[in-house]
C-alpha cells in the first residue's frame, strides 16, 4: 500500500472517501472549498482513511479473530460484552502497531508543525463509515481525544480511535440498528486544535431538534472546549435564528436562553491531555458568544446544510460542532453530520400527551421529547451500578455516558443534573423515542431509588418531573386524509415555547397571539416598573428587578427584547402565515400580581369592566409601558422581519378611542399601512356591533372575542359560577349579535374573525357561522382538528342545502 492511501489532507479528500446517505458520498474536499469561498473557516488537518483500517486489520490476520469473538455475542449478558468489545479492542490497537502507517502519521504531523510551530496540539476524531447515516446518529460511540501532542502521543490515539469502533457501546448499537460489525471501517481525522479553551465551543442543529420544526438554526455554546457540551456535563446558552428571514437578510437572534455553564474544559499538563474547572460567576452570567458570533454560526450551518442537501438531493438537516479560538477570535466549523431523528418524522399523523393530573413537582429542566412516562426511579451515580437497572425504570443520573446507551434503551425516561438539548444523552434519547428531562438542579438528592416519578416533556421547552405515578392521555390523530374546511381555521396561542410543535399542524395561522402569557411567563414584572424603575417602592422588587435585567443597559431594554423574542417566536413558526398579536389586556388585578405591579394599579372593584385594554394605552398611568410594547412589535416586524404579525387591540370601547391608540401607535413608529402593517380590533363590546361601520373606517379588521362579548350582550359575569347556567354563546340575542358583527364587517370588506372555543364546542354555532360567511375561525390548538372536521362538515351541509333549496322540486 503506497502512503497517499493511508494520509490524505482534508482539502485533497475526494468523492470516493466519505460516504453520506443514500449510496451518495460527499466530498470533503469540495465542501472544504466551497466553504473557505464564502468565509467559513474549517481547521486544517488530514486523516487516516478507512482503508488504512481494513489493510492493517488484514495484514495482521485480524479478522477471524474477530468474528469468532463476536459472532455470538449477546448484548444483554453486560459482563460479557464488556469482555469482548476489550479484547476486540486489544485486537484492532495490535494490528495497527505497523511501522508504515507510524512514518505516514509522523509525516503528516510534522507538515503541521512547520505551518502552526512545533508540538503543535491537535484532536483526534472518528469517522466511521455507518457513521453519521440519517437514521442512526452514532452520537458518541467511537472515541475522540483532544489537545493530543507529538508524533508518538499522536500515533496512540489515532490506534485508540481505529479501535474504538468496538467500544461496548459501539457493538451494542450496530445490534440495535442491524449493521453489519465487519462492514464498519473507521477513519480518523486529526486535525488543528481550536483554542476555544480560551473561548467557547458547542453544537448547531438546522432545525428544531424537539418538534423536527425546520425552518430555525438551534445554536448552543459553553465556555472551554465542547466535550461538555456534547457529553452533556454543563447547561449551555442557547439561541435560535429564523431562516427564511436571515436569508431575506434580516440579522436578528430569534430567542436566547442563558445556561447555567458552571464548568469549562481547558487544557492540561502531564499526562492528562484536559481538565475542568470551575466557570465563573461573571461569566456564568453573561452569554458565551456575542449576538454578532451566533448570526455568523447560524450562516455558516446554513451554508453546510445546504451543501450536504444538494449532495443528497433532498433537504438534509445538519448537526454541527463550532468552536470559538480565544487566539485569534475566529470561529470554525469542526464537525458536520446529518441530523438523524427529527428530521425523519413524517407529517402523516400528530401525536399529543396531556396530563391529567399533576403532583408534587420535584424540579423542572429542559425536555427533551414531547412525551410523558412513569416509573419507579433508579438512581445511577457510576458505570458500576448499572448492572442493577431494569427495563421500566427512570434512570436519573447526574449526566450521562455513551456507555450507558444500553440500559438508556429499556429506560421508561431520563432525568439527569447536567446538560442540555444538544448533548449525547439528549441525542440517543430522542433517537430512541424515551423523554427525557436534564439540567434538573440537585435531583439525585430529591430522587430515591424505587420512588415512582411522572417525567413530563408535553408542555414545551421545560419539562417537569412530578412525585408519584400520574395519569396521562395520548390522542393519535391522523391528518393524511383530512379534507380543510374554505373558512380559515387558526389557532389561539401565548406561550412561545410550544410555538413551533404547533406550527406543524394543519392550521392557517394564529388568530389571537396572547402578549399577556409572554409577560407573565417570560417576563414577570410589570411594564412600567421596567420603563419608570425609579418608582418601584419595595426595596426587594428594586434588587429582584436589578438582577432580572443585569445584562441590560437598562430594564427597558429587558422587556424589548423578552416581549420582541416570545411574539417574534410564534411570528417565525408560522410564518408567512399571519399571526394576530393581542396587545396586552390584563386587568388591574391581574396586573398588580405582576413584580412590584401593586406600585402602579389602582384598586377597582370591577376589574372586568375597569381600567383595561385600549383605555390603558394612550392614559399617563401606562403610556410609558405601552410606549415599551410597541418597540418590541417594531422590533419584530423591522429587525426581525416578521412582517406577517398583525396587531389587535382588545376592549376598544368608543370610536374616538380607537382613533387616540392608533394615532399613539403610528407615534411609536407603528404606522398602519406602512409595511403592510394590519391593525385590528377585538369585537367584544356590543358598541364593536352597534358601530361597526365607524369601526370599520379604522381598523382592517375584526375578531369577535366571543367570551366578553357573550358576557355583555347577556348581561352575565363570566367569572361567577351561581349565574353560569345563563352564560351561553348559543342565545339567540348572542346569535344576532354575531350576525350583525360578520354581515356589517363583510358589508364594509374588512376581514372578520372569531377566536373563541364555541365552534368548537358547538357545532351548530360553526355551522352558523360558516353560513354567515365568517373569514376565519381560531380556537385551541387541542380543538384545531376538531374544528376543521365541523367545519368541514357544516360548509358541505350548506352547499347541500342550496343545491336542495334550489332544485325545480323545491321551486315548485
Amino acid at each position: 500500500m503506497t502512503s497517499p492511501d493511508y494520509v490524505r489532507w482534508f482539502k485533497d479528500i475526494g468523492l470516493d472517501y466519505v460516504p453520506l446517505v443514500g449510496g451518495k458520498t460527499a466530498s470533503l474536499g469540495e465542501l472544504y472549498s466551497e466553504l473557505s469561498s464564502q468565509g467559513i473557516l474549517v481547521p486544517n488537518g488530514f486523516a487516516l482513511t478507512a482503508e488504512a483500517y481494513r489493510h492493517a486489520l488484514t495484514e495482521g490476520g485480524a479478522w477471524q479473530e474477530l468474528r469468532k469473538l463476536l459472532g455470538s455475542i449477546d448484548k444483554r449478558r453486560i459482563s460479557d460484552l464488556a469482555r469482548r468489545a476489550a479484547a476486540a479492542r486489544a485486537i484492532v490497537y495490535a494490528a495497527t502497531e505497523r511501522e508504515d502507517l507510524r512514518r505516514e502519521v509522523a509525516s503528516a504531523y510534522r507538515q503541521l508543525e512547520q505551518e502552526y510551530g512545533a508540538n503543535v496540539a491537535v484532536a483526534v476524531r472518528s469517522s466511521a463509515t455507518a457513521e453519521d447515516l440519517p437514521n442512526a446518529s452514532f452520537a458518541g460511540q467511537h472515541e475522540s481525544y483532544l489537545n493530543v501532542r507529538g508524533a508518538r502521543d499522536l500515533f496512540d490515539a489515532c490506534r485508540n480511535c481505529f479501535a474504538s469502533v468496538f467500544t461496548d457501546r459501539a457493538i451494542s448499537y450496530r445490534i440495535d440498528n442491524g449493521f453489519d460489525h465487519f462492514k464498519v471501517a473507521l477513519s480518523v481525522a486529526v486535525m488543528k486544535m481550536v483554542r476555544s479553551d480560551l473561548a467557547a465551543s458547542g453544537v448547531i442543529f438546522t432545525l428544531d431538534t424537539e418538534s423536527g420544526f425546520r425552518d430555525v438554526v438551534f445554536v448552543t455554546g459553553a465556555y472551554g472546549l465542547g466535550e461538555n457540551v456534547v457529553q452533556g456535563a454543563v447547561e449551555p446558552d442557547e439561541f435560535y435564528v429564523h431562516k427564511p428571514t436571515f436569508e431575506a437578510g434580516f440579522r436578528a437572534v430569534l430567542s436566547r436562553r442563558l445556561g447555567g455553564k458552571d464548568k469549562k474544559m481547558v487544557y492540561a499538563r502531564g499526562h492528562a491531555t484536559t481538565r475542568n474547572i470551575t466557570t465563573s460567576r461573571r461569566n456564568r452570567e453573561r452569554f458565551c458568544i456575542s449576538d454578532e458570533d451566533v448570526l455568523k454560526l447560524a450562516g455558516d450551518a446554513i451554508a453546510v446544510e445546504k451543501h450536504y442537501s444538494r449532495r443528497a438531493g433532498h433537504p438534509m438537516p445538519m448537526d454541527v460542532e463550532w468552536a470559538k479560538d480565544g487566539a485569534d477570535g475566529e470561529l470554525y466549523i469542526i464537525q458536520a453530520r446529518p441530523e438523524t431523528v427529527a428530521s425523519r418524522r413524517t407529517p402523516d399523523a400528530l401525536e399529543n400527551y396531556m396530563l391529567k393530573s399533576k403532583g408534587t413537582l420535584l424540579g423542572e429542566g429542559r425536555a427533551v421529547g414531547e412525551k410523558i412516562a412513569s416509573g419507579k426511579v433508579r438512581l445511577i451515580k457510576r458505570k458500576q451500578d448499572l448492572h442493577a437497572f431494569r427495563s421500566g425504570e427512570v434512570l436519573v443520573a447526574p449526566a450521562t455516558s455513551p456507555d450507558w446507551e444500553p440500559v438508556m434503551k429499556i429506560a421508561s425516561a431520563i432525568i439527569t443534573e447536567h446538560g442540555g438539548r444538544t448533548c449525547h444523552a439528549a441525542i440517543v434519547a430522542r433517537e430512541l423515542g424515551v423523554p427525557a428531562v436534564v439540567g434538573i438542579e440537585n435531583i439525585t438528592a430529591k430522587a430515591r431509588n424505587g420512588m415512582a416519578v411522572t417525567v413530563s416533556c408535553a408542555d414545551g421547552e421545560v419539562g417537569h418531573v412530578y412525585a408519584g405515578s400520574l395519569p396521562f392521555e395520548v390522542e393519535r390523530v391522523s391528518i393524511t386524509n383530512l379534507k380543510k374546511p374554505r373558512t380559515e381555521i387558526m389557532v389561539n396561542l401565548g406561550n412561545p415555547e410550544i410555538a413551533f410543535k404547533t406550527a406543524l399542524m394543519p392550521s392557517d395561522g394564529v388568530g389571537l397571539a396572547r402578549m399577556e402569557f409572554i409577560i407573565n411567563q417570560h417576563i414577570g414584572v410589570h411594564p412600567m416598573a421596567l420603563a419608570m424603575p425609579e418608582r418601584i417602592k419595595a426595596p426587594r422588587d428594586r434588587q429582584a428587578v436589578k438582577q432580572l435585567t443585569r445584562l441590560h443597559k437598562k430594564p427597558a431594554d429587558f422587556f424589548v427584547e423578552r416581549l420582541s423574542e416570545g411574539v417574534g417566536t410564534i411570528a417565525a413558526a408560522f410564518y408567512p402565515r399571519p399571526v394576530i398579536v393581542r396587545l396586552s389586556d390584563f386587568k388591574t388585578n391581574e396586573y398588580a400580581n405582576l413584580k412590584a405591579g401593586a406600585d402602579f394599579e389602582p384598586k377597582e372593584e370591577n376589574p372586568m369592566l375597569g381600567f383595561r385594554g385600549a383605555a390603558r394605552y394612550a392614559h399617563p398611568a401606562y403610556a410609558p409601558g405601552f410606549a415599551l410594547e410597541c418597540a418590541a412589535l417594531r422590533r419584530v416586524r423591522d429587525e426581525m422581519g416578521l412582517t406577517n404579525l398583525k396587531i389587535m387591540i382588545p376592549f376598544c370601547r368608543r370610536v374616538e378611542e380607537a382613533r387616540k391608540v392608533i394615532q399613539t401607535m403610528g407615534q411609536h413608529g407603528l404606522q398602519q399601512g406602512d409595511g403592510g402593517l394590519e391593525i385590528y380590533v377585538m369585537c367584544e363590546i356590543p358598541n364593536n356591533v352597534i358601530l361597526i361601520d365607524q369601526f370599520a373606517a379604522l381598523f382592517d379588521g375584526f375578531s369577535i372575542g366571543s367570551n366578553d362579548l357573550t358576557q355583555l350582550t347577556l348581561g352575565v359575569d363570566r367569572d361567577s359560577d351561581i349565574v353560569a347556567f345563563d352564560f351561553d354563546e348559543r342565545d339567540p340575542g348572542m346569535l344576532e349579535m354575531l350576525k350583525l358583527a360578520v354581515t356589517g364587517a363583510r358589508r364594509n370588506k374588512r376581514h372578520i374573525g372569531i377566536c373563541g372555543e364555541a365552534p368548537a364546542n358547538y357545532p351548530e354555532i360553526a355551522r352558523y357561522l360558516a353560513q354567515l360567511g365568517i373569514d376565519s375561525i381560531s380556537v385551541n390548538p387541542s380543538s384545531l382538528l376538531r374544528t376543521i372536521a365541523v367545519v368541514h362538515d357544516a360548509e358541505q351541509a350548506i352547499e347541500t342545502d342550496n343545491v336542495v333549496e334550489a332544485s325545480p322540486a323545491r321551486r315548485a
